[in-house]
């Protein structure tokens, strides 16, 4: 009984990447608006209501995808990270290691644009992403997180400036996502994530065409000079 289950398990294992493999498809010729349930099951030879045995709705589809994203983009800076630790003779300084977990998650996005798109771009219509996304989707920030609390614990980190208006909302967020870290820092930690992620999506959706050329030399030096606001010590860029 056992031998039975175990090759039905690995039977839905495998459609399972089948269909989402073809949905990924999908997500490059049409996007993810135009995603369709029916579509997937008939390049894949499969009855629609075959199909939802394994996905019940488009929602649950995308979800699944979204969630695969995020992971798949959260190992790569969690790798990152881990080799700039350790880097020999001696690791790279804190903001020589943001840069590099930066760097790889750009890196990441111009391989896999489509599925970028599916998590960082615009809004699905009609689609609600559920708390089972919430985890994946804080794997990168968490690496960021953990790097500046680190430095701020060895004393690799220079607090910046917070301006006076700012601070209630700086402490709000710092409560929620890092209470160690002062408000100033957690603010600036924000800011980072956006100034990031925007210019990854500028390369990434054309914004910079005919206008930059030496697009990762440019990356790094802007990733150097984020890392500086959030107050990271050290050398950034060679």
């Amino acid at each position: 009984m056992s031998t039975i289950r175990g090759a039905r398990e690995r039977a839905r294992r495998e459609v399972t990447a089948a269909i989402k493999d073809e949905a990924r498809k999908q997500l490059a010729a049409e996007g993810a608006a135009r995603l369709s349930l029916r579509a997937v099951a008939r390049e894949l030879g499969m009855v629609s209501s075959a199909l939802y045995r394994y996905f019940p709705s488009r929602d649950d589809l995308l979800t699944a995808l979204i969630v695969d994203a995020y992971d798949a983009i959260g190992e790569v800076a969690e790798e990152a990270r881990a080799t700039a630790d350790r880097a020999r003779p001696r690791p790279a300084p804190y903001a020589g290691r943001f840069v590099a977990v930066a760097g790889a998650v750009r890196e990441w996005a111009l391989v896999h644009p489509h599925e970028y798109a599916l998590i960082y771009g615009s809004p699905v219509p009609g689609y609600s992403a559920p708390m089972d996304t919430v985890g994946p989707a804080s794997r990168v920030g968490l690496v960021f997180i953990g790097l500046v609390r680190d430095a701020f614990r060895s004393d690799g980190l220079a607090v910046p400036p917070l301006a006076r208006e700012l601070r209630p909302e700086a402490e709000r967020i710092a409560a929620e996502l890092a209470p160690d870290l002062p408000p100033a820092v957690v603010a600036a930690l924000v800011a980072a994530w956006a100034q990031l992620f925007g210019l990854i999506s500028f390369e990434l959706f054309g914004q910079f065409n005919r206008l930059v050329e030496a697009r990762e030399p440019l990356f790094r030096q802007a990733a150097g000079e984020i890392a500086r606001s959030v107050g990271l010590r050290g050398a950034p860029v060679g």
